[in-house]
């Protein structure tokens, strides 16, 4: 298949400049690779909502800034935070012609909510599922555009470079589109794109307990490392401080920050009021700070879990904001009136990943990024909440632009077709299995929250071991989904420990207990 842009990812991030892309460019094609349902990422379980600055008269840009500035703990790119916090009004105003709708109040205005690190009420949401909406209102635009196609259930394998090329003569790694598998017939083709952009979503599998979703599995962060792009910032893990507590330790349901933000407290099991403790802020410090809070009160406790208090809420007006939530605890026989929320931190968000520059161009040539897999400059140690949804918008502008203005040549190069000679159909789907709990018990007790270098290097030791064995079995057997993404998370995962270990203070979510002075 050709493409004049191929596209890995159908949140947010990529659908929304393949929509933009489209549209400018009626005669050009856009292939968009998604390896669930198209509406499957990180985009649709994003609960809180997009930070912009609206309201003028109490809020303003530099009040913005200033938030992500110092969430971001000194690691930020300050002219990226002021690109991306001053584009903000623009960009939403794309998403409402677009069909995308948020709460407003009484008077008509947007119902703006505020979550922790905030100074100020910014958060434009939709209920307690504003990914959702835009994730739909996406989708639809997309359908509406005859030269965009959408590929369900495929899965991208690998990027073609030039070395996989013979008769490509440069010093500089380019890139010519991917191996991609039909994972309804198990065919390997090859999609040949003059442009490809990683729009891939984030890594929490990698935990396993994680707010994320099944497919969020590092894999378009691991396809640029093999392909020998720069990868920074990977040890800035964050932890969201409340997801649900559930004891077979499962995919965690996230409890959104914007209900501390509505004035929910944390206790311990005994009912005390702990934040207060640990941060002038209490409950709505920012989420490295929360997270770690409860990691501590867990140590001294032993405790798996502590509680999230709604029960002093005005609940009519709390179930009329976050309706999904409220409904999933009662699924759970927890109701908000006289029940607190067992709640854990979990794998959230990686501040971290593929970098790229301020118009998503990675360190390999016809190759950017967007979204939760890029590292952008904004969020620095630590992203803010409800960064992240604008930051997409943005970035998939930024990549846009840079289309619209520089015309890129069309590749004259024959890509050799996938060969997996003397692979077999592998019956040892056990070692899979096997492999990828031993890989996320290793990644939550040694590189978990709260770090140390001892964890670290036995974390390496016992990654190599992983490592051999995964390897071993790919270059054995026919390719499957859950095999590619197992290697692309041992990737990952020795990415996070390698970087956690270079790394020589704390910064925001990253805490190293042998770089406290």
């Amino acid at each position: 298949m050709t493409t004049d842009y191929l596209v890995i990812g159908s949140g947010i991030a990529g659908l929304t400049f393949s929509v933009k892309i489209a549209e400018k460019y009626p005669d050009r094609t856009v292939v968009v690779v998604t390896k669930a349902n198209e509406d499957e990422s990180n985009t649709k379980y994003a609960q809180g909502g997009v930070a912009i600055v609206l309201n003028k008269e109490e809020d303003s840009f530099k009040k913005h800034i200033n938030d992500t500035l110092i969430a971001g703990d000194g690691l930020c790119d300050k002219d990226i935070v002021e690109l991306v916090v001053k584009e903000g009004p623009d960009r939403l105003e794309e998403l409402l012609l677009w069909g995308a709708n948020f709460d407003v109040n009484d008077s008509g205005k947007f119902d703006l909510g505020k979550e922790g690190g905030h100074s100020e009420y910014r958060i434009v949401h939709h209920k307690d599922i504003t990914g959702f909406e835009i994730e739909r209102a996406l989708l639809s635009k997309a359908h509406q555009l005859p030269n965009i196609s959408i590929l369900p259930h495929h899965f991208a394998i690998d990027l073609v470079t030039n070395h996989h090329i013979k008769d490509v003569q440069s010093d500089k790694i380019s890139c010519f589109g991917a191996y991609v598998l039909n994972q309804k017939n198990g065919e390997i083709f090859t999609i040949k794109s003059n442009n490809t952009l990683l729009a891939s979503g984030g890594i929490g599998c990698v935990y396993g307990h994680t707010t994320n979703p099944i497919i969020a599995t590092g894999d378009g962060i691991a396809m640029a490392y093999r392909a020998k792009a720069h990868i920074k910032d990977m040890e800035f893990v964050q932890f969201h401080p409340t997801a649900l507590y559930e004891a077979k330790g499962e995919s965690s349901f996230l409890i959104s920050e914007a209900v501390r933000g509505f004035g929910a407290y944390l206790r311990n099991k005994n009912g005390y009021r702990f934040m207060p403790d640990y941060d002038d802020r209490a409950e709505l410090a920012s989420r490295d700070i929360v997270s770690q809070s409860i990691d501590s009160e867990l140590k001294k406790s032993g405790e798996s879990h502590v509680f999230l208090d709604c029960t002093h809420l005005d609940m009519e007006a709390f179930i009329n904001h976050f309706p999904n939530i409220y409904n999933k605890c009662l699924e759970h026989h927890i109701d908000l009136n006289t029940d607190w929320i067992p709640v854990v931190p979990a794998s959230h968000y990686l501040c971290g990943g593929i970098d790229v520059d301020k118009n998503g161009k990675t360190t390999i040539n016809n190759l950017f990024a967007c979204g939760e897999c890029s590292r952008t400059g904004l969020h620095g140690a630590n992203r803010l909440a409800s960064n992240s949804l604008l930051e997409a918008l943005v970035f998939a502008h930024n990549i846009f632009k840079y289309h619209a203005e520089n015309q890129s040549k069309a590749l004259e190069v024959a890509i050799p077709d996938w060969n997996d000679e003397g692979t077999v159909i592998t019956q040892e789907h056990i070692l899979i299995q096997h492999n990828l709990k031993q890989l996320q018990a290793l990644m939550r007790d040694y590189v978990g929250i709260v770090r140390s270098n001892k964890r670290l290097k036995r974390a390496i030791k016992h990654l190599d071991l992983i490592y051999e064995e995964v390897e071993d079995l790919y270059r054995e057997s026919k390719i499957t989904t859950s095999l590619c993404e197992l290697r692309n998370m041992i990737n990952v995962a020795h990415l996070i420990i390698r970087q956690s270990l270079d790394r020589k203070e704390n910064k925001g979510g990253y805490f190293n207990i042998d770089n406290v002075k």
